[in-house]
């Protein structure tokens, strides 16, 4: 025994049972930690960091860390409010910003956070219709956001943002999706070709009024689309004779 307290350089074993409570007592936090401390059960502040001194045998502490931390929510299973069955993950992302709160009004702040946003995202998905869902994400995450920060709040938690990651839908709905997609091009495509049927339409009313008032201008117009036919070699053109020169024999015959 008394080689073991030549090695560590003491006379006594009192000395040595001080140097083992002092650096027992010796805590270190990092920067972005802090220290809860009771005192025989009872709170007695929030400390570091640094250096910080805890009386072993009468005082503990708890370490806290500050930074954010990411939650990845497990799939979770829900029927939209069409009926319809989708599996849903999300990711929340928080912090703690009152340490004390965390430890004392909370047994385990990060199951529970972990169980809120999964009963969280059940219940508001759930009051959702399926285009909502797919289409509206970002009103929907500030939803969730709001709802999950208003409810941690008491045990010194921040939700600083939450995400739905993935929306898988059976196979028959996506099959579905599909040919509702497919059919609302095909309406949009005979709606384009019907309006530019309508516009051309107007244009010809147009372009008839105009011929109308100029009687020289149908004759220019027959002559250049048979130009424009003639350029065609391998069309056979019919030639029809004018109904205005017709008209001007008969007006001769008339007077003799």
């Amino acid at each position: 025994m008394a080689d073991i307290f030549h090695f560590f350089g003491v006379s006594s074993p009192f000395v040595l049972i001080v140097l083992f409570i002092v650096f027992s007592a010796i805590k270190i936090l990092n920067e972005y930690e802090r220290g809860v401390v009771f005192t025989l059960g009872r709170f007695t502040a929030v400390k570091g960091p640094g250096l910080v001194l805890v009386i072993p045998g009468i005082q503990q502490m708890t370490r806290v860390g500050l930074r954010t931390l990411v939650l990845d929510v497990p799939p979770q299973d829900i029927i939209t409010r069409d009926n319809i069955s989708v599996k849903v993950n999300a990711v929340v992302y928080y912090r703690v910003i009152d340490p004390e709160k965390a430890i004392i009004q909370v047994e385990n702040y990060h199951y529970a956070t972990s169980q809120l946003s999964q009963t969280t995202l059940r219940s508001v998905l759930g009051q959702q219709e399926l285009d909502d869902l797919l289409a509206n994400r970002e009103k929907i995450n500030a939803s969730l956001q709001q709802i999950l920060d208003q409810h941690a709040e008491p045990w010194g938690i921040k939700v600083s943002n939450v995400e739905v990651k993935n929306v898988d839908l059976p196979q028959e709905m996506l099959r579905a999706i599909a040919r509702q997609a497919e059919a609302e091009r095909e309406r949009r495509a005979k709606i384009i070709h019907a309006e530019g049927e309508f516009q051309a339409s107007q244009k010809l009313a147009d372009a008839a009024q105009i011929i109308t008032k100029s009687p020289g201008a149908i004759q220019l117009r027959y002559l250049q689309t048979m130009t424009e036919v003639a350029g065609d070699k391998s069309a056979t053109i019919i030639f029809p004779f004018p109904i205005d020169l017709i008209q001007l024999f008969l007006n001769r015959k008339n007077d003799n």
